[in-house]
């Protein structure tokens, strides 16, 4: 009776320290897979994780306002939209998707791009980088479907992934050729979205600092990067009459004189 006293309390231990095993194991590895999935999946795309810092607080100060739009905003009235205001200002500019990589075109941005100025805005066209296409062909491809007009804001490149099989200074390098092909399409020089994280690593080289630039950063009321910027994507929650769900609030830095100085004119040339 003893002996088997002796192996059941034995047992029992050891099935308790097996339990306090199993449980530490799978803490630990609940902190790995929550460090992991922040680092991979919400750290590098935090200026745009709504979930993590709920309903934004618009920033103060600012007089001209803007939205950037693509399919993903559907069908847009914009007889309501055009009676949209934000922090009590008129809408002034919209940013328009029209193109991704060297194949894609927005199934929305013909007829985005040809309402917003119906509509009296001040437009905008976007290319969305990929890592999978080269910077000549997607700038072809980026010239071949837009046509800016005068009064329109020089084309914008929106980049905001760098890829594993490159170093810094090629990715760099693609990114100039694309900026200097659409350069050399319109002389001006485009205007360079994407969040300050990105930019502090990736396109930090002064060349950069020459363009345009469109800073994505979300839930704060002051922008920490501190180089020059003209425009501020400043919450991807907004919303406005005549656009159903969420959409991207921005901001210009300067007077509306000075966004119109910044438009394509043929007298500039």
């Amino acid at each position: 009776m003893t002996k088997r006293k002796k192996t059941s309390r034995k047992a029992k231990n050891a099935h308790i320290s097996n339990r306090k095993a199993w449980l530490i194991g799978g803490t630990i590895m609940l902190c790995i897979y929550l460090w992991a999935f922040y680092y991979f999946f919400v750290e590098p795309t935090g200026f745009r994780w709504r979930a993590l810092f709920g309903d934004p607080d618009y920033p103060a100060g600012y007089e001209i306002h803007g939205i950037d739009i693509s399919h993903y905003q559907g069908n847009i009235d914009w007889n309501k939209l055009r009676n949209g205001m934000i922090s009590g200002c008129p809408l002034r500019f919209i940013m328009i998707k029209a193109t991704e990589g060297s194949t894609r075109l927005d199934p929305k941005f013909k007829d985005n791009f040809h309402q917003a100025r119906e509509n009296g805005y001040i437009r905008g066209a976007y290319h969305f980088w990929s890592n999978k296409s080269s910077a000549r062909d997607q700038a072809a491809w980026f010239l071949s479907k837009v046509k800016l007009e005068d009064g329109d804001l020089p084309p914008v490149l929106d980049i905001e992934h760098m890829p594993e099989n490159r170093s810094v200074e090629d990715f760099q390098c693609d990114v100039l050729t694309w900026l200097h092909v659409v350069e050399d399409r319109y002389h001006v020089k485009p205007i360079l979205y994407t969040y300050y994280k990105f930019k502090q690593q990736y396109l930090n080289a002064p060349v950069f600092d020459d363009y345009p630039y469109w800073i994505a950063h979300y839930y704060v009321d002051k922008i920490q990067y501190e180089g020059p910027w003209k425009f501020w994507q400043h919450t991807d929650a907004g919303r406005l009459p005549g656009i159903k769900g969420f959409v991207d609030f921005n901001v210009y830095n300067g007077s509306f004189y000075d966004l119109k100085q910044l438009t394509i004119s043929e007298e500039k040339d």
